[in-house]
């Protein structure tokens, strides 16, 4: 934190400096122009000597940035000024002893120490340059095709460009520094020698010159010794610290240190150093930038080369960073805003720099810097979010810590949710945590896991062979058609956190605290990347498609959606439980608990999920109503074709009344004791016309 404050307070105060340089510069030209007309025109000595004069009753006018002791120079030169002032009527050319005593200093002053800050200036900006395309160079280092000859000498590359940087850079801030000495030995060597070549030229000057203003001539030449003397201590006292300095900073000149030497921060809530941006110049091209990035409260604040002060990179608050793979280059991060509106791509110099810029981040969009003591609070979130939890790292060690089948835990009584946040149990309100979310629970990061041999044995069994699922709960129940057909087909930006099995399925806590283990486990173990996908809510099933192959990855089936809620705090976090066969006991359900994060709509997605589910439960009624209706219609139909046999019946029982009854008459031709014979057809008529008779009575 130290470092990074003095980095920043070094830039400013170099530009400060050099503008104070260039002041002394323009101020000494001047001065240097006036004394060198006393020297060159006798006859204008009288000119030029008065127009010193003036120059130096200016100087309380000038604004030197480092003019620290301008009031005790002014008056001096005040003092002087009033007896050049006095002396400029009585003078002559002094041509000797004006070269040796008032114009060699100042000549000096200018030909070698101006000089020497411009060379250094130049010799600073080139050095400066090397390093940049150094590490230009270095970051353009493959890390897929490693060239260990290569990879060397670029090292080494950096290396010497660094130390050379450094080195120029010390000696020019030394020179800086020592500037302000000789600015005043510059103004006041001069200025001694001409009035010493002035007491000594006129021998009649004794008059004019009293023993006071002798005192005070003595009086500035000790303040001219030990200002030098000053000098040469302060100079001693610079080389002994670039020296040190040296020696101390060479372990730095590598440009990925040592991460046991020098550990990373994961504390820091303010950061700054060089980053590479990438820019986008075209469809499919780029280019890569290199500035100065430093952190301002919640704002990322960038800072070209030559500018006085930054400018506002991206607001950071309530942001997310993860690690990015970017045009096969290394140590790269994403950070995107909070809206998803804006999102920047950076380069870090090492791994060390690449892990302590998203940490920093990651501290800041937590608004971890508005309180008093932010380091030890991101001290004490870490600390807690490292004993909450230690998940499993790999999708082997999740199975071999599953539990056998005979500790499996007794199935409990499970409830649907329709999704409402509002309506808890009293039951439910008293459980713990343990009994939400076990502790040896392991999470999955991926969203990408190996098929279960179990299910699709099953599967195979059940005529559906070919069709792969997985643990995640995939289900290819629903076909195309089905989904096309859907009344509702809302897409979604989403990015896969975590996953886990869960105990309980009907209580939004267990969705926050599911959150909570995920977000502590990836801090923990650096997890930062994350997988986007497309998530399509429709009435059948909830769909993660993959955005480049628009290939669904994995289906969730709607009425196993048992239950979904928001962060209560940050609303772009979101989950649902997805009840499904199998798990950790093989007997009874399980339940497992998926958590994204969104481009803030995690509530608009909860009530996509939940006018989903309202949508497929009116469908269900109206399909159970439409079945009763059609049954009710198959009754009436059956119960009219009833109706109609039961009419012919009797119309055919009414014939075979008329026939009896005509049969039963007397006929003549059987008066003479003859009788008629009815055939067996008429018989089984006649009693089917007792039957019906029978029947009618009966009704």
């Amino acid at each position: 934190m130290l470092g990074m404050e003095r980095g920043i307070v070094t830039r400013s105060l170099l530009g400060v400096f050099e503008e104070d340089a260039t002041a002394i510069s323009n101020y000494m030209n001047q001065l240097y122009q006036a004394m060198h007309r006393i020297y060159d025109a006798q006859n204008e000595l009288s000119a030029a000597t008065h127009l010193t004069s003036k120059l130096l009753k200016e100087y309380e006018k000038q604004r030197f940035p480092l003019g620290g002791d301008d009031e005790v120079m002014s008056s001096t030169l005040q003092q002087f000024s009033k007896v050049i002032d006095e002396l400029s009527s009585c003078h002559a050319v002094l041509s000797t002893q004006l070269a040796d005593a008032m114009m060699f200093p100042i000549t000096q002053f200018k030909e070698r120490d101006l000089k020497e800050i411009l060379t250094l200036k130049e010799v600073f900006q080139i050095a400066s340059n090397d390093h940049d395309a150094a590490i230009n160079r270095y970051s353009r280092l493959s890390k897929k095709r490693e060239n260990d000859k290569v990879k060397y000498e670029v090292t080494e590359d950096v290396y010497t460009s660094r130390k050379k940087q450094h080195q120029t850079m010390m000696h020019y801030f030394c020179a800086l520094n020592t500037l302000q000495y000789k600015k005043k030995i510059a103004l006041l060597e001069p200025l001694l020698g001409y009035m010493q070549a002035q007491i000594s030229f006129f021998k009649m000057g004794s008059e004019n010159l009293n023993d006071q203003l002798e005192e005070f001539l003595t009086n500035i030449g000790t303040s001219v010794q030990n200002v030098r003397r000053e000098m040469d201590s302060d100079v001693e006292t610079m080389q002994q610290t670039i020296e040190d300095l040296e020696v101390a900073s060479d372990p730095l000149y590598v440009p990925d240190p040592d991460p046991t030497k020098f550990p990373v921060h994961r504390n820091l809530t303010r950061k700054a150093g060089y980053l590479n941006a990438r820019n986008k110049t075209g469809l499919v091209s780029s280019s890569w930038d290199r500035q100065f990035y430093f952190t301002q409260g919640g704002n990322l604040m960038s800072q070209a080369r030559g500018d006085v002060a930054g400018g506002l990179a991206m607001d950071i608050d309530n942001c997310s960073v993860m690690a990015v793979d970017c045009e096969d280059r290394r140590y790269c991060f994403q950070i995107t805003s909070f809206d998803g509106k804006k999102s920047s791509i950076l380069q870090a110099e090492s791994k060390k720099d690449h892990e302590e810029w998203i940490c920093t981040i990651n501290n800041i969009s937590k608004q971890i810097y508005l309180s008093e003591n932010p380091e030890e609070i991101a001290a004490r979130v870490n600390q807690s979010a490292l004993e909450a939890v230690t998940p499993s790292p790999s999708f082997q060690q999740r199975h071999e810590s599953l539990r056998p089948a005979g500790q499996s835990r007794p199935p409990t009584a499970r409830t649907s949710s329709s999704g409402s946040l509002g309506s808890e149990s009293t039951n439910l309100a008293a459980l713990s945590l343990d009994s939400l979310v076990a502790p040896d629970t392991p999470i999955q990061f991926d969203i990408i896991s190996p098929v279960c041999e179990d299910q699709s044995g099953q599967a195979k069994a059940s005529g559906q062979g070919g069709r792969r699922t997985n643990p995640f709960g995939e289900s290819g129940g629903g076909t195309k058609s089905e989904t096309e057909e859907s009344i509702l087909h809302q897409l979604f930006i989403v990015r896969f956190l975590g996953s886990m099995e869960v105990k309980s399925d009907d209580n939004p806590d267990v969705v926050y605290e599911t959150m909570r283990q995920i977000l502590a486990a990836r801090a923990i173990h650096n997890i930062f990347r994350m997988t986007e996908s497309h998530l399509l809510v429709t009435c059948d099933c909830l769909k993660l498609i993959d955005p480049q192959t628009q290939v669904t990855r994995l289906t969730f089936p709607l009425p196993s959606v048992v239950l979904y809620a928001t962060h209560q705090e940050n609303k772009r976090l979101f989950g649902f439980v997805l009840r499904t066969s199998g798990g950790r006991s093989e007997s009874n359900l399980s339940s497992v608990c998926y958590i994204f994060e969104s481009n803030n709509e995690g509530e608009k997605i909860c009530d996509s999920v939940g006018l989903a589910k309202q949508i497929a439960l009116h469908a269900e009624l109206d399909r159970r109503a439409s079945e009763k209706q059609k049954e009710i219609e198959r009754v009436k139909e059956k119960q009219q074709k009833e109706l109609s046999k039961q009419k012919q019946i009797e119309k055919d029982l009414e014939e075979q009344s008329r026939l009896i009854a005509a049969s039963s008459r007397p006929n003549p031709a059987s008066s003479e004791g003859q009788c008629v014979v009815l055939s067996s057809s008429q018989s089984e008529e006649s009693d089917l016309g007792e039957e019906g008779k029978k029947r009618e009575s009966e009704a």
